[in-house]
């Protein structure tokens, strides 16, 4: 569909530098259309914004808006390169941070970040740590932001909580006559439901701060300088809204220190891999310093199994659903995927007392 757009209509709306030379689509995302737009100064991004997956583009983009506003303004009172370390929007020739096609389709432009990798697997423990330290920055930088201000664009979207309600909703209407196939597994995610409201109620009762989270923390949304092999920047800032820095945590952990694929069938292969757990609390905290409360500190390792159980529920709600939300590449994908997670989960819980004392050794 992306090619019957005008592109050097849409590039021309925005206030880019030189003549064009190309653009050509880029990236591995599966949301958005991402393209890469040279002209014979410089490079941009343009994307298209997924108005299926994201039903209000304007609130997602009012939300980056701010951030990365915010995000600038910090780095200039420390750091004179605002351009490698936050995301800088390109405004439109009538001022405005995103274009509307006559389809509707919102475009919006940003700055490309030369000459810096982002990363799809995890090569080694360095860049993991790299990643963690490029998270907890970006924490840091927005631990001033009124969080409150931000549009909640997916609605509870960490409430593990309301994805339990989800749960026992599907496993009574048995959709698709998949229940009986599947008791082990409900079994495992109902015992451990009691911990389903430990962040969102650590929230509401104001035990740990509300803060600006990335919801999407995989390694490839950190930009790592090919030259100092720092992470400098994070990117892909569509799902920012209001939350817990221990998603954000948690999730990294759930993807990053597992030693299998999400989807691995060989429950034997899947564990956590404990030091790369250690790398990314290092890194985070490292980075972090006295912006984290104890609090939050204290349930670091809780979040890692806590997130892991999350995805784990559903995954399996959408097996019992009939797989109408994540794409299946084969039959009882979904079933794999939640076996996968829940495994993890089991394998934290050994290790928990570990977890938590790695966490005191970094935490200053």
């Amino acid at each position: 569909k992306y090619m019957s757009y005008d592109f050097n209509k849409i590039i021309s709306q925005f206030q880019v530098e030189g003549k064009l030379v190309s653009c050509e689509r880029y990236g591995e995302g599966h949301i958005n259309d991402t393209f890469l737009v040279e002209t014979d100064k410089t490079k941009y991004i343009l994307q298209r914004v997924n108005n299926t997956v994201f039903k209000k583009p304007e609130e997602v983009m009012e939300n980056i808006v701010k951030v990365t506003r915010f995000m600038s303004e910090q780095i200039k009172k420390c750091k004179d390169n605002t351009r490698r370390e936050a995301l800088t929007l390109v405004e439109t020739r009538d001022g405005k941070d995103y274009y509307t096609a006559e389809d509707g389709s919102l475009f919006r432009m940003y700055v490309f970040v030369d000459n810096a990798t982002s990363y799809q697997s995890i090569a080694n423990g360095e860049v993991f740590y790299q990643a963690a330290r490029a998270f907890g920055s970006f924490q840091k930088m927005l631990k001033d932001f009124p969080a409150n201000e931000l549009n909640e664009t997916i609605a509870n979207f960490h409430n593990t909580k309301d994805r339990y309600r989800l749960l026992k909703e599907a496993i009574d209407a048995d959709k698709v006559g998949r229940l009986a196939a599947v008791r082990a597994e409900i079994e495992f995610a109902l015992q451990r439901e009691k911990d389903a409201d430990i962040i969102v109620s650590a929230i509401e009762n104001k035990e740990i701060p509300l803060r600006v989270t990335h919801n999407d923390t995989k390694l490839n949304n950190v930009m790592i300088d090919d030259e100092t092999g720092l992470g400098i920047c994070v990117i892909d800032l569509d799902t920012v809204m209001p939350g817990s820095m221990l998603y954000d945590f948690g999730d990294s952990i759930r993807f990053g220190a597992s030693t299998a694929p999400e989807d691995e069938k060989d429950l034997e292969k899947v564990s956590m891999d404990i030091s790369l757990f250690e790398e990314y609390v290092r890194g985070y905290l490292e980075e972090l310093g006295d912006s984290i409360t104890p609090r939050e500190a204290e349930l670091l390792p809780v979040s890692a199994k806590l997130m892991t159980l999350e995805c784990g529920v559903r995954f399996l709600t959408d097996y019992l659903d009939g797989d109408n939300y994540f794409k299946i590449h084969r039959p009882d994908h979904n079933l794999d995927r939640a076996r996968t997670q829940f495994k993890l989960v089991w394998d934290m819980e050994q290790k928990m007392n570990t977890m938590h004392e790695i966490v005191k050794k970094y935490y200053k």
